[in-house]
């Protein structure tokens, strides 16, 4: 029986499958709605929309189904990628509370990374990343998280509200199969106190602001990074620099070039075997006309997809 619901169109080219029972593939694709909501946050809320929103754009950040030449790739991206290639569609919540919601979130990606996927997430807000960390647990592989946002995102709870936005690396700082993490991107204020600062840098995560960045560029963060560890990927759009990704519920100018992120995504792919990566916190309302945090969105899965699956990719090498 579905689980999920069917997209309003694939993403690039892949087959639309919503019957778990058919989810055998190398690849697969799917959208989850959000994370535990806040009470001052309406149900769905914006973001829940993304997910549909990133994928509407697909002709333009991956023009011709992937069957086109793709010069960040050096090739074309059908190539590259194994045939099996899934959308599982949109995790929606209906009626049901959200504790339900997760454990069906969370059934549905363990079931896929036990069949040896390789995961892409479309959120939804941060919160989930806290079922995808609770479906990683399950299958139980050393990983390490690499974190792109602008905030923190280390609180226990808020507001009573303990798997929320504002807590995902918290979670995943909590979990045994989580080996570390690199945080990137960092600036500004957000939920965060100088009580999470502490906890995180006590925790051992590896902590890169934007101005960092700017100034040294990826190379140390690069370094700080293991390279004999599979890794998950985690990326709130306001990471990024609201120039190019306006389409976010918290700008905050001075963010991560998309053209930088796009290249450290291409390296460690190609360096190393990556999980699964979320791409969250898009909010369609606030994107520009012409859509283009949604097609940023699009660019940084096909440069992780297509330099996984290229020859001498992680993925590859698996």
């Amino acid at each position: 029986m579905p689980v999920t619901h069917a997209p309003e169109r694939p993403f690039v080219d892949f087959e639309v499958v919503l019957d778990p029972g058919r989810w055998d593939a190398d690849v697969a694709l799917i959208g989850i709605a959000h994370g535990e909501p806040y009470a001052f946050d309406e149900v769905p809320n914006d973001q829940s929309r993304a997910p549909d929103a990133v994928r509407r754009q697909s002709d333009l950040f991956c023009y011709g189904g992937g069957r086109h030449f793709d010069f960040d790739l050096g090739g074309d991206l059908a190539s590259l990628l194994p045939a099996r290639r899934i959308d599982c569609g949109n995790l929606a919540r209906g009626a049901e509370s959200y504790a339900e919601y997760a454990t069906r979130a969370r059934g549905a990606l363990e079931r896929l990374w036990r069949g040896g996927a390789q995961v892409f997430v479309l959120g939804g807000d941060h919160g989930v990343t806290i079922p995808v960390l609770e479906a990683l647990e399950a299958v139980g592989e050393r990983l390490y998280i690499v974190h792109i946002d602008a905030h923190l995102d280390w609180r226990t709870e808020v507001g009573g509200v303990r798997h929320g936005y504002s807590s995902p690396l918290y979670w995943a700082s909590t979990k045994r199969c989580v080996a570390g993490m690199t945080q990137i991107g960092l600036r500004g204020t957000g939920s965060a106190r100088a009580a999470e600062v502490a906890a995180a840098r006590t925790y051992g995560s590896r902590l890169y602001t934007a101005r960092a960045v700017r100034e040294h560029g990826f190379g140390p963060v690069l370094e700080s990074i293991p390279t004999d560890l599979p890794l998950y990927i985690t990326i709130d759009a306001d990471g990024l620099d609201p120039a190019e990704m306006p389409g976010v519920m918290a700008p905050a100018p001075g963010g991560l070039a998309v053209g930088a992120v796009v290249d450290f995504l291409a390296t460690l792919a190609r360096r190393q075997r990556i999980l699964g990566l979320d791409v969250v916190e898009i909010a369609p309302r606030f994107d520009a006309g012409n859509a283009i945090t949604c097609i940023a969105a699009g660019r940084l899965i096909v440069a992780t997809l297509g330099h996984s699956w290229a020859p001498g990719g992680g993925r590859r090498g698996a």
